[in-house]
C-alpha cells in the first residue's frame, strides 16, 4: 500500500506528464492567437489599398475637377459588387464545407452557375438577343434569385427532409441536374447565331461589370441578414464539422441544422451568381487559404478571416489587371485558373475526395 501511495505521489508531482498547453480556447496558444490577428489586420489593410487604388488610380480626371468625384462613384458600384461577391462567396463556402464536412466540395455543386447559364442561354434562344438585351434591371435580378433559392429548396425538401435523407444523395443530385442543364445550355449555344452567341458569352463571364447599382438596395439588406444568421449560428457550425454522429450526441438537430445552413448558403450563392455570373473555384480558393490563415475550429474567426482574404483577392486581382496589365476581360478568368489549380493540389495532396 505505501509503494502504491509513493507512485502515485511520484505521478502527480512528475510535471513531465502534465500539459499546461492544452485549453478548449478557439487558439492552441497565445502564439498562434496573436499571428491570427496581426495577419487579419495585414489583409484588411491590403484590402482597403488595393479599394484605394480602385477608386482613384489612373482616374483620368484631375482631383480639383467636378467630374472627379462622378467617376470615382461609377467606379464605387464596382466595388460594391466586389465586397459583396466577397462575402457571399467567402462566407457561404466555408459553411458550406463544415456542413458536409469535406474541404473539398463546393457550394457551386448545387447547380447555381450552370441554371444561370441555363437561364440566359434559353432567353435568348427562346426571345432572342432584343429580348436578352433588355433582359435586365431588378425584375431580372428578383428572378434569378428566387429561381435559383426554389430550385435548391425543392433539392432539400425533397432529399433531406425524407425518411431517407442523405447529404451525400443530395450532393450527387445536385451534381447530375448541374451537368444536365449545362449540357442543355451547351446544346443551344451551338444553335445561336454567331452574333447571338458573342452577346451571351459576354454575360457568362462572371465579372463585376455585370453589376448594376439598381440591384444593391435589394441585394445589400438580403446578404447583410444572411450574414448575420451564420455568425449567430457558428457555435453550431463548430458542432457539425465534427460530423453527424458527434453533432447528434452532443445535441445538435443536425438535419435542422443542415437544412438552415444550406437554405443560407443558397442565398449567399444565388445572390453572388445573379449579380456578378458564376465564380466556380472562386470561393475554393478562398476558403482554402483561410484554413492556413486562421488553425482554429471556430468559425467566430475564420468566417472573417476568409471575408478579408476573398475581399483582398478580388480587389488585387482587378487592379491589377485594370491598371498594370491593361487586361480587363481576364480578371475571372486569371482568379477561377488560380482556383483550379489549387483544388488539383489539394485533391493530389489528399489522394480522395
Amino acid at each position: 500500500m505505501n509503494e502504491l501511495y509513493s507512485n502515485r505521489k511520484n505521478v502527480d508531482i512528475d510535471p513531465s506528464l502534465h500539459n499546461d498547453n492544452r485549453s478548449a480556447r478557439a487558439f492552441r496558444t497565445k502564439k498562434e492567437e496573436k499571428r491570427y490577428w496581426i495577419l487579419l489586420i495585414i489583409l484588411i489593410a491590403l484590402g482597403l489599398l488595393s479599394s484605394y487604388g480602385l477608386l482613384v488610380h489612373n482616374n483620368p480626371v484631375p482631383v480639383d475637377s467636378p467630374s472627379f468625384i462622378p467617376v470615382v462613384r461609377r467606379r464605387l458600384v464596382a466595388l460594391i459588387a466586389m465586397i459583396i461577391t466577397a462575402v457571399c462567396q467567402s462566407l457561404s463556402t466555408v459553411a458550406f464545407q463544415s456542413i458536409t464536412n469535406n474541404r473539398v466540395i463546393t457550394p457551386s455543386l448545387l447547380g447555381f452557375e450552370a441554371l444561370y447559364s441555363t437561364i440566359h442561354t434559353s432567353t435568348i434562344f427562346f426571345f432572342g438577343a432584343g429580348t436578352f438585351i433588355n433582359f435586365s434591371g431588378v425584375g431580372s435580378f428578383l428572378f434569378q434569385v428566387i429561381v435559383m433559392v426554389l430550385m435548391c429548396l425543392i433539392l432539400y425538401g425533397w432529399l433531406l427532409s425524407g425518411k431517407y435523407g442523405d447529404l451525400q444523395l443530395m450532393l450527387l443530385v445536385g451534381v447530375i441536374i448541374g451537368t444536365g442543364l449545362r449540357s442543355f445550355s451547351s446544346f443551344m449555344r451551338r444553335l445561336l447565331a454567331p452574333s447571338e452567341f458573342d452577346i451571351l458569352q459576354a454575360r457568362l463571364f462572371g465579372s463585376v461589370n455585370n453589376a448594376d447599382s439598381e440591384y444593391f438596395p435589394i441585394a445589400i439588406p438580403i446578404v447583410i441578414i444572411a450574414v448575420i444568421l451564420l455568425l449567430v449560428f457558428s457555435k453550431n457550425l463548430n458542432v457539425l464539422s465534427l460530423g453527424k454522429d458527434v453533432s447528434t450526441s452532443l445535441g445538435v438537430r443536425h438535419q435542422l441544422s443542415v437544412i438552415y445552413t444550406l437554405v443560407v448558403v443558397s442565398v449567399l450563392m444565388s445572390i453572388s451568381t445573379a449579380l456578378v455570373g458564376p465564380l466556380t473555384f472562386y470561393g475554393f480558393l478562398v476558403a482554402t487559404l483561410s484554413y492556413q490563415a486562421a488553425p482554429t475550429y471556430d468559425h467566430r474567426y475564420i468566417f472573417p478571416m476568409a471575408l478579408a482574404i476573398a475581399f483582398l483577392i478580388i480587389t488585387a486581382a482587378y487592379f491589377f489587371m485594370y491598371h498594370v496589365f491593361n487586361a480587363q476581360g481576364v480578371v475571372s478568368v486569371i482568379i477561377e485558373m488560380f482556383g483550379g489549380i489549387t483544388f488539383l493540389i489539394v485533391i493530389l495532396r489528399k489522394g480522395t475526395l
